[in-house]
């Protein structure tokens, strides 16, 4: 009799344990989704050890994309999606260790990609080297103005302070490094903090996604533990937007006990909708009393927050259970073995919405949402 309640309590267990480790299944009106992984799909991108670049600090060929391709951005090009994603190379032996470049992969149905075989960003002898060497250029986002220009807000690491940087781009290829975007606001009161994950304010117009403004100045919601947000005139020169102390104005903020216990860092471009502004979000789970025992310690998840259009500092709901979890055994195993779905990309493509993500910091996957026909 003790034996089969052993099993019983065992079955009981494990099926408690398959309905929480399963992201929420009814969305809200105002929030995005659901999204639908492709059948038999992902991986779209996956280390590549064949290709070599010429890399112009060490003076010699280095296999970029060996290591880890993950974190991509994208952006939609004469009707083809483009997917920028960081690549390591073998150089180091943990996740920061090693240099990160920018690959580019173009695709027409946004799951079978093309790869151009060279970084488009990377580190150089330029005027970026102090900031970008030797750790490189991360985890970037990237979005578009009504007139062509591309925007990338990506991660300057020297391996002492990473710091949010800009390029701009007319072709996705050759792009131009503006340098860190904190730097002159405020006297460079915050130009020498860690600052990553900047998630501009974008909308839906003539089906597509293009960058927009808000009063008369562009948005962005920026930070890994926090959720800050800045503004800029010409989407290069950013000021961080305070509190009345002169302080970071910390618009969100981990949750105990929650998916998102541990970091609420910002994701894809935000999405101006007639509900509001749509922030969707990476939540890493605390290990311990603190954390979402539904979830794996460590992991990451996939949030959505929603923001007033009016005041975009004003959170007004946020989802309580992710909307994306770590299923595949590529989202669960790599170099970061307590899996992620780390989104950054999203693009609006033929009434569809596409959300490519990294897998584990090594690997690139698609989920697609189509909403409903009006």
């Amino acid at each position: 009799m003790k034996k089969l309640f052993a099993i019983l309590g065992l079955l009981l267990f494990v099926q408690i344990q398959t309905q929480a480790q399963t992201p929420i299944t009814k969305l809200p009106t105002w929030a995005l989704g659901p999204f639908v992984r492709p059948a038999s799909a992902n991986p779209v991108i996956s280390p590549d050890s064949t290709t070599s670049f010429y890399d112009p600090m060490q003076k010699k060929p280095v296999d970029w994309e060996s290591n880890d391709t993950f974190n991509p951005a994208a952006a939609v090009k004469n009707g083809k999606i483009y997917v920028l994603y960081r690549a390591e190379d073998k150089s180091g032996v943990a996740i920061g260790h090693r240099t990160s470049r920018i690959g580019l992969a173009k695709s027409s149905n946004g799951i079978t990609m093309k790869r151009t075989g060279k970084p488009v960003l990377f580190p150089a002898v330029d005027d970026q080297q102090e900031f970008e060497w030797t750790g490189g250029c991360e985890d970037p986002r990237v979005a578009v103005t009504e007139d062509g220009t591309y925007l990338m807000l990506y991660t300057q690491w020297n391996k002492k302070v990473p710091r949010l940087g800009s390029a701009t781009s007319r072709d996705l290829v050759n792009w131009k490094k503006h340098g860190p975007i904190f730097q002159d606001a405020y006297s460079g009161k915050f130009h020498n903090i860690a600052s990553k994950s900047a998630s501009i304010l974008t909308t839906v117009k003539n089906n597509k996604l293009v960058i927009t403004k808000h009063k008369g100045k562009y948005w962005i919601y920026w930070g890994e533990h926090h959720v800050y947000a800045a503004t800029s005139d010409n989407l290069v020169d950013w000021s961080p937007v305070l509190n009345e102390k002169g302080e970071l104005l910390k618009l969100v903020s981990p949750r105990k006990g929650y998916f998102d216990s541990g970091l609420t860092e910002c994701g894809p471009p935000a999405i101006l909708t007639d509900k509001g502004i749509v922030l969707m979000y990476n939540g890493k789970n605390l290990s311990g009393t603190n954390s979402d025992q539904n979830y794996t310690a460590n992991s990451y998840c996939a949030g959505q927050m929603l923001f007033s259009a009016e005041e975009p500092s004003k959170l007004i709901e946020r989802l309580d259970k992710p909307f994306l979890i770590p299923e595949a055994p590529f989202e669960k195993s790599g170099q970061y073995p307590a899996g992620t779905v780390f989104i950054e990309g999203l693009v609006y493509y033929k009434n569809k919405y596409m959300l490519y993500y990294g897998c584990a910091d090594s690997r690139v996957a698609v989920a697609v949402y189509d909403p409903p026909k009006k």
